[in-house]
């Protein structure tokens, strides 16, 4: 049993945590009005209702047969497909969504609405009493709504772009604003990550363990300064990090049960707990007749796996056509699902390879009962990790040789693969590789160590691949995308329409007019 729990708030107002309708009956906006915020303890449930937010089924909490969240992000790119296009990233891929599809609101509502209550609670925290709240306190719990709200317009800058940035509470006559510059988001996403950095601990008590750290809010600013290429920013502050006592967890494929959520490499994790009262994610959730179909790992993603040897499988003698799984990188069978695989272990379930792509995934999907005998299918208790210590890594590595500063990224690289007894990089790649190739083996390391982690179109958009991805994803040898038909394609998701009727002062992204 979890102790920290972001649903406190919520249940006190008898709302139900990771469902939608208590996002629509009731709003922390309201109780400032009347006695709520006078306190220390009510400053606490405030910013954990901010972290209820990120709960939300097409956030962080994910889906089985739905809207889809960003644990199933990799389908917009071309780790894994989206078999039930519905959920959003399949049609998208295929350009068949316009502005009125109903996952773009729902992103972009969950995230102004976790932004909202950021800014109630910075609001109010602000203001309330000396001698009702201590300053250290004060300052912690303001750390860290201004370093979720950050999160949240990370997500809308990332994936929206040029959006309307509020930063404080609003009246229904202030609601019409026009959109920011992404310039002006990006702005103030810094701002209020440096403000997290001085104002956040860098450990908590065992007890409270998933509220937002030093070391989180640092690798969150690196992240977003990889995204904008401010290498130099991302070198300094990965080194902080690195100093913070992080390490990277000695089983990678156990690491993504609950066994691994507590571990030292976890930075930043939203965290969820299994019970009968439907407070769990569905990310990890899976059908009993067949693993969750709705993503399935694609071929191009598999044959991007070294064989135990560290080289690729069109050059390694390891590789076994009649038997791929055999004498790869032992990431792929921590990752994948292959034909035979048992999926269910309380039923000794095999996987009969009846995809569309012939794979599963297996990274992060729960294999059996939980003790409490809630079923594979119901919401669940798997934590889904934000930030884990081998990005802060990779991140470091791919900041420096982008600018051209080599040695260290040998070892930092060296230190992911050797978790997986993978070779060094000077063992089969060489020593003294040039720019070109330390890049393309730092960003073939993110592939194979973050698939089905949300970040694969983070990676490729940043890259400026995402059209090349789109061409991997309907060339794979089974091509389960149309590849035929691609209508508008796009990296940017378009404003929602409802947003654009209700509010004539926003604009939609050029590219869906």
């Amino acid at each position: 049993m979890k102790n920290f729990r972001y649903i406190t708030l919520i249940v006190l107002l008898a709302f139900s945590a990771c469902t939608e309708d208590y996002l629509d009956r009731g709003s922390l906006t309201e109780l400032a009005s009347g006695n709520f915020w006078q306190s220390e303890s009510d400053a606490q449930l405030g910013v954990n209702g901010i972290y209820a937010a990120l709960q939300d089924r097409v956030l962080y909490s994910g889906n089985l047969n739905a809207l889809a969240g960003i644990p199933q992000h990799d389908c917009f790119a071309d780790n894994a497909y989206n078999n039930y296009k519905f959920e959003g990233p399949g049609n998208f891929v295929e350009g068949r969504l316009d502005p009125s599809n109903a996952y773009f609101n729902a992103f972009w509502a969950a995230n102004y609405r976790g932004i909202g209550r950021a800014n109630t609670a910075i609001e109010n925290i602000e203001q309330i009493s000396g001698t009702n709240i201590t300053e250290d306190a004060r300052k912690v719990l303001l750390g860290q709504a201004h370093f979720l709200r950050a999160m949240f317009y990370f997500n809308l800058a990332v994936y929206f772009e040029d959006v309307p940035l509020i930063l404080e509470v609003q009246t229904l006559e202030q609601a019409y604003v026009p959109k920011n510059t992404y310039a002006e988001v990006q702005t103030a996403i810094i701002a209020d990550l440096q403000t997290a950095i001085a104002s956040l601990p860098e450990r908590y008590p065992a007890d409270q363990f998933g509220y937002a750290t030093k070391g989180a809010a640092l690798s969150l600013l690196a992240r977003f300064h990889l995204y904008n290429k401010n290498f130099a920013e991302v070198i300094t502050l990965t080194s902080e990090v690195m100093s913070l006592g992080y390490g990277l967890y000695n089983n990678y494929g156990q690491l993504f049960s609950q066994a691994g959520e507590l571990s030292n490499e976890i930075v930043f994790s939203v965290r969820f707990i299994q019970n009968q009262s439907n407070n769990g994610e569905t990310f990890s959730a899976t059908f009993e007749g067949i693993p969750r179909v709705n993503e399935q790992p694609m071929r191009n993603l598999v044959n991007d796996y070294y064989c135990t040897d560290g080289l690729p499988i069109n050059e390694s003698p390891l590789y076994n056509p009649n038997n791929i799984k055999v004498n790869r990188d032992p990431r792929l069978g921590s990752t994948v699902y292959f034909q035979g695989d048992i999926f269910l272990i309380h039923l000794n379930r095999a996987f009969q390879g009846n995809t569309a792509t012939r794979f599963a995934r297996k990274k992060y999907t729960r294999n059996n009962l939980s003790p409490e005998g809630i079923g594979v299918g119901s919401p669940g208790g798997q934590d889904f990790y934000v930030i884990r210590y081998a990005d802060v890594l990779l991140m470091r590595a791919e900041a420096l040789a982008e600018t051209g500063q080599f040695s260290e990224v040998y070892d930092l690289v060296n230190q992911v693969r050797a978790r997986v007894s993978m070779p060094k990089i000077e063992n089969v790649e060489g020593a003294g590789l040039n720019q070109t190739q330390l890049i393309q083996i730092v960003r073939h390391e993110r592939r194979v160590e973050f698939a089905f982690e949300g970040l694969r179109f983070f990676d490729v958009k940043r890259w400026g691949e995402v059209k090349a991805a789109y061409d991997r994803a309907t060339a794979d040898p089974v091509p389960p995308y149309n590849p035929v038909y691609k209508g508008r394609m796009s990296e940017v998701f378009p404003i929602p329409q409802s947003e654009l009727d209700a509010n004539k002062n926003l604009i939609q992204n050029p590219v869906w007019n």
